[in-house]
């Protein structure tokens, strides 16, 4: 599920240290169940919300490689 409007509750969002000084990745938040996930570089874009089990799977595959070229 996307949300393209504000919310409300402050988040701490979160992105690699090796990022940052840069503005060339995600970042991530919880919020109550769900991972949030926003690019860096256009905040405003919106915001992918993830349930703990797609955030886990999300994960293994960028770890596997199964995303590399796509």
């Amino acid at each position: 599920m996307v949300y393209r409007s504000d919310l409300e509750t402050p988040l701490n969002w979160r992105k690699a240290s090796a990022s940052q000084d840069q503005n060339d990745c995600v970042e991530v938040a919880a919020q109550g169940p769900s991972v949030l996930v926003r690019d860096s570089r256009d905040r405003s874009a919106g915001v992918l919300a993830l349930a703990a089990a797609e955030w886990r799977a999300l994960l293994n595959a960028i770890q596997n490689g199964d995303l590399d070229g796509r």
